[in-house]
């Protein structure tokens, strides 16, 4: 069973947030008993942070002398700042596992000669059909706007007009990110990774895994029932018409540890106008896509019951949002009988 990395590209690219950026390891851990909790900053600048930063508290859930302690997540985040989390730190020290955060994972049966041929017909799929261009498959006002912010943040790319709509959002999106300087994760990721490698703790995937029997077939039917994805373009540009102030402001809440910020601020409507143009199309039922959602949380708790029943300490990492939601992630747990705790 072998991974099938363009057809991934093409399925999933709204689905999850991805990490793209990298930062520097952090030095080893220093030995603790518990973590403290960062200190908060009330006033946000305009502008985002830079240099370094603490980042968020960690939440905990416990249940018979066996916790978990959560690390929340954020996209986009100041692209220069440097983390560096005492807690994670010490933490990662004492814990057995990290479980990573919630992702689709799909797998092909397919060889090597097999992804030789599926390639062009998967690049293909990332077009419009019959070669139509983005003047023709978007209303007027809408390409329209299009047209001033692929000028302002892509430039002069004329095979980008005809790449499907949510394809294009996603270019836009990335390239506005980078001229406001913020990315996918701030080097989060990186620094994770090197804290695991260093104390050599195990990570754990808590991947939903979708298996495909016949990608040739799911290339086909993605481009006969293809994503309604102008609805992804519009919430893209939305977001980099009216939220980027929020989303800087967000960054820098994070950056900072200061949760109450977090909670106050609007989050965009972008990644679900994304999510559900390819879970709502033709082809996702068969691919096991559908109510995405409910399978990536069904996954990750099944891992958090069995983490917490076996290890003593355990690290988690989570999207901020499944965090600070009423019914997120956390509440389930909660209504199962563990206790939770946030970080003051």
């Amino acid at each position: 069973m072998r991974q099938l990395p363009a057809l991934v590209l093409l399925l999933c690219a709204s689905l999850v947030p991805a990490f793209a950026q990298g930062a520097d390891p952090l030095p080893a851990p220093a030995a603790s008993s518990a973590p403290a909790v960062p200190g908060s900053v009330s006033n946000l600048a305009a502008v985002v942070v830079t240099g370094v930063q603490p980042g968020p508290g960690l939440w905990r859930v416990s249940k018979g002398g066996h916790a978990m302690w959560i690390l929340g997540t954020l996209s986009p985040l100041p692209r220069n700042m440097q983390w560096r989390s005492q807690d994670l730190q010490q933490v990662i020290g004492q814990s057995q596992q990290v479980l990573l955060q919630p992702a689709l994972k799909i797998k092909a049966d397919i060889g090597f000669f097999g992804k030789l041929f599926l390639l062009p017909s998967a690049y293909s799929a990332r077009k419009n059909d019959h070669g139509a261009t983005l003047q023709q498959v978007l209303p007027p006002a809408v390409y329209a706007r299009w047209e001033v912010l692929k000028q302002k943040y892509i430039g002069r790319d004329r095979g980008i007009e005809r790449w499907r709509p949510i394809f294009a959002a996603q270019e836009l999106y990335k390239k506005a990110l980078q001229a406001n300087d913020l990315s996918r994760d701030g080097g989060v990721q990186f620094t994770i990774d090197a804290l695991l490698k260093h104390d050599g703790v195990k990570p754990v995937s808590t991947s939903y895994q979708v298996v495909i029997e016949n990608p040739r077939a799911a290339l086909k039917a993605f481009r006969a029932g293809g994503p309604r994805d102008i609805t992804c373009l519009i919430r893209t540009m939305d977001s980099i018409e009216q939220d980027l102030p929020a989303m800087k402001a967000r960054a820098n809440a994070w950056a900072t540890g200061d949760l109450q910020a977090l909670q106050s601020l609007p989050d965009s409507r972008r990644r679900d106008a994304c999510t559900a143009a390819l879970a709502d199309a033709g082809f996702a039922h068969a691919l096991g896509l559908d109510d995405l959602p409910a399978r990536l949380r069904a996954t990750w708790l099944a891992s958090a019951r069995t983490a917490l029943q076996t290890n003593t300490e355990t690290l988690a990492i989570l999207p901020m949002s499944e965090l600070l939601k009423p019914d997120g992630y956390l509440a389930a747990l909660k209504a199962e009988g563990y206790e939770v705790e946030a970080p003051e």
